[in-house]
């Protein structure tokens, strides 16, 4: 662990009693003293010898003094040039650097490592050795006991820059740890555990959309997968029978999903602990206890044209104003968002407006009819954008603004990049897309073409895009 030494500023000053009383004592005895040769040099017959050897006392007792004094002084210490700089850890060499304008020490290297090892006593006191010996400070460290005994030690290591990773796993296998994983890590892992988790549970409880989100976030790089209860047609899905305590199988976990169905969650590279499965369970209890929820912020838009939308999250309650916009939009409007029958779409708005798999935002009009819908939908470990917009309000910026407040969302959930499947005849939705100002890359797959942009360019927002007041794509907006 680090540990950090300052050099004190001042000494405390003790006040010794005993001292006083022998100085005190010392200065009565030097006036008698020089009282008594004060006389024999007026009246003795010696005088000027007399004087002579009182000049060598006093030198003597200079002599005494001045040892004394620098044996025991009361004063601060020297400034201690060999003590470690409070600022850089190191000594007066890293200061005289410092001073000249060079800093000869790189920054040091983070890793996240888990390791398992013994449990018994001993163990970890002989893996911290092994890492304080390749000069490795330990931030912070997770136990995660094992059912079959032994533990998984979780470290967050600021490790030397120039220490390559594998000679922190020979040092911890040879100090008895194995089954030793290691990346590296950034400033986001330094807050603690107890303090991420609260933060998971707090978003997953004020958004359902949450959940798949906060499970990858707790979990780190997995495939997460909801499975609904039944297919579209209607059947029972396979695979979506999980029990309620859930199951846990190695790199694989199953737990029961609240709103029906199953959450699968995969992570080929590092198996699952007991501890969690525990963690990402509580989260899945909170999300049913909780029940179905989403934020009821809304955000008023002005047309060009004078008319006024709302743009909000939807969500299953939506589902019959949804319909009835699927009634009045073309065939030619819909089968450039499905890319199949357009007859039984409607079957799929009950997944698209469940937040489980994905966010959508609704626009309306002044009197609350359900003129557009945007998507954003969980794909595994990637993430779909679909736009629906009614025949007559297309061409008035709404596709171009639900598309930039999607993309925020993607951003704030951190994806990497966004797809959209379309037609090259689906002018709007290219043109949308290039207007982001993002990377694009362009593929055709089986007669459709897939539009991916990569996010990795755009500003992460520390809320949500429809929860700020302000201007947006050059529509004006107010709160309401």
């Amino acid at each position: 662990m680090t540990e950090r030494i300052t050099a004190p500023s001042q000494r405390p000053h003790r006040h010794h009693w005993r001292r006083d009383v022998v100085e005190l004592a010392a200065l009565f005895c030097a006036v008698a003293v020089a009282d008594a040769i004060a006389n024999l040099v007026v009246h003795g017959p010696r005088g000027p010898v007399l004087l002579v050897a009182s000049a060598v006392a006093l030198l003597v007792t200079a002599a005494f003094h001045t040892w004394w004094a620098r044996r025991h002084s009361h004063a601060p210490p020297p400034t201690d040039t060999a003590l470690p700089d409070p600022a850089t850890g190191t000594g007066a060499d890293a200061e005289a650097a410092r001073t000249a304008g060079t800093d000869t020490a790189p920054a040091p290297a983070l890793w996240r490592m888990r390791t398992t090892v013994r449990d018994e006593p001993g163990s970890l006191a002989a893996l911290c050795t092994a890492l304080a010996g390749r000069g490795v400070d330990i931030l912070t460290l997770q136990t995660h006991p094992l059912p079959e005994g032994g533990t998984v030690d979780e470290f967050l290591l600021r490790a030397p820059q120039q220490l390559p990773s594998a000679d922190l796993t020979r040092a911890v296998a040879a100090a008895g740890g194995h089954s030793t994983w290691i990346e590296r890590a950034d400033a986001h892992d330094l807050v603690d555990t107890p303090t991420r988790v609260l933060g998971l549970a707090t978003r997953t409880a004020l958004d359902a959309a949450e959940l798949p989100l906060a499970l990858r976030q707790l979990l780190g790089r997995c495939t997460i997968h909801s499975i609904p209860a039944t297919t579209l047609s209607g059947r029972p899905n396979a695979g979506a029978d999980a029990p309620v305590e859930g199951v846990l199988e190695a790199t694989v976990m199953r737990l029961r999903d609240p709103s029906g169905g199953a959450i699968t969650i995969e992570r080929p590279y590092l198996p699952f602990t007991p501890t969690e499965f525990a963690r990402a369970r509580a989260l899945v209890e909170l999300d049913a206890r909780l029940g179905p929820r989403v934020p009821r912020s809304r955000d008023v838009l002005t047309l060009p044209e004078g008319n006024e939308i709302t743009v909000r999250r939807a969500d299953g309650a939506d589902l019959p104003a949804a319909r009835a916009m699927h009634d009045r939009c073309s065939e030619r409007t819909l089968g450039l968002r499905y890319h199949g029958p357009v007859s039984d779409a409607d079957r799929y708005l009950g997944h698209l407006l469940s937040p489980r798999f994905g966010r959508t935002l609704a626009a309306t009009t002044a009197s609350g009819k359900l003129v557009a819908l945007g998507h954003l939908l969980w794909d595994g470990d990637e993430t779909e954008v679909a736009l629906l917009i009614e025949d007559d309000w297309q061409r008035r910026g709404i596709g171009s603004e639900l598309l930039g407040r999607l993309i925020g969302m993607a951003v704030e959930a951190g994806c990497d990049s966004v797809y959209a499947v379309t037609q090259a005849s689906n002018t709007g939705m290219v043109a949308a897309m290039r207007g982001l100002g993002l990377p694009l890359d362009y593929q055709i797959e089986e007669g459709t073409l897939v539009i991916t942009a990569r996010l990795d360019a755009t500003p992460v927002s520390s809320r949500l895009p429809y929860e700020l007041p302000g201007e947006s794509r050059g529509l004006p907006r107010g709160r309401q």
